[in-house]
């Protein structure tokens, strides 16, 4: 049988979170952590020996996956993963990704990037009963080393933007694990939902401060598109500075508005900026997980030493391929 040997990785995302579902923007970048899946085809059973162990939803994530893509092939394989699962870094989505391109390997089918990543975000809210949004999927299949994405979450448009090399960015796990079916997302996001609906818009994505002043959720979507775009400027131009005040910004919005944050991650983001972080903001969901950071690139490995072994400094990969 043939052969397949395919990787996928997860991402940190640098600012933008809790928009793509509100069809807005993004700008995360896939990181050097990935799922890598190597084994050979069968006639449509799916085996599966995960080396770290997994999660509670991986199993269930591989079959939805098999089952969403409806190609009569299956796979017997090893699957290692060095996301770290429930830290906010997509380890669910890293390991949907590299499931589906092995069974489309298998099965001699080629999906374009955004039909990829439909068929992947589809098979884990199947999976898991939680309804996220494109980001994590589109990022782990159209990484592009060296640059962060710009995503607009409505037209599935990816614009890279070159990270500069004075640059460094610092991730840090919180030790809290995060479980989104067990935390309110899919409340924030029914709130935003009928926020829209009241304002007769498509999404939150079209409405204006001056619209969502009073809601606090809604309110916390409208300025951290805003957001997106000047840091992805701020990015392209090298402008440190103005990257970490926008950072903090948005911890402040989905700490305060969006009230997603918890006491340790604020208390991270804040020892990140006294260790010299430029800006700092967690990322992801929030209610646990991992916190992001930007320093100069001289500064970062010193700043990720003061973490410990919780910390490192990322590096923007490539998305899913050949293992």
């Amino acid at each position: 049988m043939r052969e397949i040997d395919v990787r996928a990785p997860g991402r940190v995302n640098l600012i933008g979170d809790h928009t793509d579902y509100n069809d807005g923007f993004v700008l995360p970048m896939a990181i050097d952590r990935d799922c890598h899946v190597r084994g050979r085809a069968t006639d449509g059973v799916l085996i599966l020996r995960f080396l770290d162990g997994g999660d509670a939803n991986s199993d269930r994530i591989a079959h939805a996956v098999q089952d969403v893509l409806g190609l009569p092939v299956g796979l017997d394989a090893e699957v290692h993963s060095t996301v770290p699962v429930g830290s906010g870094l997509s380890s669910s989505s890293a390991l949907a990704v590299a499931l589906a391109c092995a069974l489309c390997a298998a099965g001699d089918a080629t999906l374009q990037p955004r039909e990829l990543a439909r068929v992947c975000q589809q098979a884990e809210t199947e999976a898991t009963g939680v309804p996220s949004g494109i980001m994590d999927q589109l990022t782990s299949v159209a990484g592009r080393a060296d640059n962060a994405l710009l995503i607009d979450c409505r037209s599935l448009e990816i614009r890279p933007v070159p990270i500069p090399s004075g640059i460094g960015v610092i991730v840090v796990d919180s030790r809290m694990p995060r479980t989104l079916a067990g935390s309110a997302y899919a409340e924030r996001r029914a709130a935003c939902e009928q926020v829209a609906a009241r304002l007769g818009l498509a999404a939150l994505r079209d409405a204006t401060l001056e619209q969502v002043a009073d809601d606090p959720r809604a309110r916390h979507v409208v300025t951290e598109n805003a957001r997106v775009l000047a840091a992805a400027d701020a990015l392209a131009a090298s402008d440190l500075a103005e990257l970490g005040r926008l950072m903090l910004e948005s911890h402040a919005s989905l700490r305060d508005d969006y009230e997603v944050s918890t006491p340790e991650l604020d208390a991270l983001v804040d020892a990140l900026v006294e260790a010299g972080a430029t800006g700092a903001r967690l990322t992801g969901a929030g209610f646990g997980g991992c916190v992001v950071a930007v320093s100069s690139a001289e500064e970062a490995g010193r700043i990720a030493e003061e973490f410990g072994e919780r910390a490192f400094v990322a590096r923007a990969a490539d998305g899913a391929r050949p293992g």
